[in-house]
């Protein structure tokens, strides 16, 4: 008899697994929205701290929304490189998926989750391709392995071998080392220009705080309002 399961009892064991999960097993924050700034970029500078400082693993991952040629969401999870007045930068190839769908739609949404403290925050906007002297300069303050990965390129193109990414990625490395001032001329920082920002604190009773920042007119003011959980 054999002692591989049957598709109802791996379904049985995954949801029996799925169901003794739980959030928040840790003593949540308070969050008084009144006493939220009036734009949102200083209060995810302070979440962002408080993340680093409650022993967050990786607060500067994020997950990238975008819309591909059919129409359809594409999701992928990405460093964030800055967040300044101007928004939210992150950098990819231009060639690559999330770029092409990009450069045909340029609008995008950002999510980050911060489960030791019970956090998200949520970020929508139009996405604006950087300077070339700002993409190659975010390209070379990063590490050598970063810079190994990107002069190898051809991300999300069909891999034929995993010999010929080892092939690649060990020239690449080469490289790097060799040549640090190494350009990629697909290598591309980009803004996500802030039309809604949203921050939640989870609460263990459920009754979760929501603060939208949102920003409409031409003279750059945010409005503020609270959303049902």
């Amino acid at each position: 008899m054999s002692d591989t399961p049957t598709p109802a009892a791996s379904q049985a064991a995954f949801l029996d697994l799925l169901h003794t999960q739980r959030v928040w097993d840790v003593d949540l924050p308070a969050f008084d929205a009144a006493g939220a700034p009036p734009a949102p970029l200083p209060l995810f500078h302070a979440w962002f701290t408080e993340a680093v400082t409650a022993g967050q693993a990786e607060p500067h991952t994020m997950t990238l929304a975008t819309v591909d040629a059919q129409g359809l969401p594409d999701v992928r999870t990405l460093m964030l490189h800055d967040a300044d007045e101007r928004g939210w930068h992150f950098a990819t190839h231009a060639t690559s998926a999330k770029g092409r769908q990009l450069a045909a739609r340029p609008y995008a949404a950002l999510g980050f989750y911060w489960p030791a403290q019970g956090r998200q925050v949520r970020v929508r906007g139009p996405v604006t391709a950087c300077s070339r002297a700002e993409s190659s300069a975010d390209l070379h303050a990063r590490s050598t392995g970063a810079l190994a990965s990107a002069l190898v390129g051809r991300q999300s193109e069909v891999l034929g071998s995993t010999d010929a990414l080892d092939r690649a990625s060990d020239a690449a490395w080469r490289r790097a080392r060799e040549e640090p001032d190494s350009e990629v001329a697909s290598w591309t920082r980009y803004v996500v220009e802030p039309r809604e920002v949203e921050f939640f604190q989870g609460d263990a009773r459920r009754r979760h705080v929501r603060l939208r920042y949102r920003r409409e007119g031409g003279d750059g003011a945010w409005e503020r309002e609270l959303l049902w959980p």
